[in-house]
């Protein structure tokens, strides 16, 4: 059963749901952004409204060895309390007695949030007799953890095995799947897939994939050095991987048989060193001087990809086109985010691909201005390089 969720009636059910609440917090363990627990609350405002109770279960950062204060879920009840509009009880752990015992005391329109999962190594392992344990607690699973559906874990992929009747994406998840395939499988064209960041390994299977769909595939970031120093350039020392060089050569000849233009950053912003206050040059991409590194597109590149986006009819974007966290070198990433929202303007489709693509869009204050940006770096890269996700194969059984 994978119902829309507002199709859904909840009224008597209590409902184990997994959410992605591995939120940032401060030295004072105060959330220092929010919008991921934000992204969750209309599935549970919807179930909370239709009769049911919620069970929360999430994890928060990568506890080593079991319980580790600074790991804590209590630290968001008080959060949660505040946007659901009500009291948000809490059980010191997700599995045992007290999660059992305030469980079976829910009354329809109450909320309880669990203890992070992964205080037990059981969570990340996949272990069916822990799934089981967490599914005793409810009546019906919800998947909204999108973040986390490409883990092969027990709240995410094998709980759901003991819902076979009662089970349901999320809103949240229901969003993220519809825009991913909104790109992936009805297109409008034509469509552009920026990719950006350092290592051309770390997005290989989503450019060889992007491949069979994509009409343009903008590189940026280091990546694309590793593309100039394969087809014969001088890239100073800036990033490459020479262990990839055939790769690209593969890539750009692939892109030429199936008719794919693939657009690299004419010219660079390059510097002597890795630093804020580096003395800078714009130069050619494949004319970068020894001792010097290219760690920003170049004015003629800005203005390339612009051409390239305000042309197109559906924008995927997976990767910064440089060291966009320093001020010297941000404006590569700004003027696509800004070129992405223009052609969002124009009547695009733009998709961003979580992680700091996402963090890019915000940073700009470029997040209102795309159709729509995802909550999950990892799980939407796996879901464009073609890979099937476990928490969603789990729910469509």
């Amino acid at each position: 059963m994978s119902s829309k969720l507002t199709d859904l009636n909840f009224e008597g059910e209590k409902v184990v749901m997994r959410v992605d609440f591995n939120v940032p917090l401060n030295a004072s363990f105060e959330i220092t952004d929010d919008s991921r627990i934000r992204a969750a609350v209309p599935s549970i405002k919807h179930i909370l409204n239709t009769g049911g109770s919620v069970i929360i279960m999430s994890h928060l950062g990568r506890p080593k060895n079991g319980p580790e204060a600074a790991y804590s879920l209590g630290h968001i009840t008080a959060r949660l309390s505040t946007l659901l509009g009500v009291t948000v009880d809490f059980a010191e752990d997700c599995i045992g007695t007290e999660a059992k015992e305030k469980a079976e005391r829910l009354t329809p329109g109450a909320v309880l949030v669990l203890e992070n999962l992964r205080f037990y190594k059981e969570e990340t392992k996949g272990d069916e007799e822990f799934a089981s344990k967490l599914a005793s607690l409810g009546t019906f699973y919800v998947n909204d953890a999108f973040g986390t559906a490409h883990r092969e874990h027990a709240s995410t992929a094998v709980i759901a095995k003991f819902f076979p009747q009662k089970k349901s994406f999320g809103l949240l998840m229901a969003a993220e799947i519809e825009n991913a395939e909104k790109v992936m499988k009805s297109p409008d064209r034509p469509l552009t897939a920026i990719v950006g960041g350092a290592k051309v390994s770390d997005k290989i299977l989503i450019v060889e994939n992007l491949l069979n769909v994509a009409d343009n595939i903008i590189i940026g970031g280091g990546m694309a050095y590793t593309f100039f120093k394969a087809q014969g350039g001088q890239i100073g020392s800036s990033l490459c991987e020479e262990d990839r060089l055939e790769t690209c050569l593969q890539i750009i000849r692939k892109a030429e048989e199936k008719g794919v233009k693939i657009h690299l950053p004419v010219d660079s912003v390059m510097a002597d060193a890795f630093k804020a206050d580096a003395n800078t040059q714009n130069v050619l991409s494949n004319e970068i001087e020894p001792n010097w590194m290219g760690l920003d597109i170049g004015n003629s590149a800005v203005a390339n990809f612009r051409e390239v986006l305000l042309n197109s009819k559906t924008i995927l974007w997976n990767g910064p086109m440089g060291v966009f966290e320093m001020q010297a070198f941000e404006n590569g990433t700004k003027s696509v985010a800004q070129a992405v929202a223009d052609a969002t303007k124009n009547g695009a489709f733009s998709l961003i691909g979580g992680g700091d693509s996402a963090a890019a869009v915000y940073k700009f204050g470029f997040e209102n201005n795309v159709s729509y940006v995802s909550t999950g770096g990892g799980a939407l890269l796996e879901y464009f390089e073609g890979k099937e996700l476990p928490g969603i194969a789990a729910i469509n059984r």
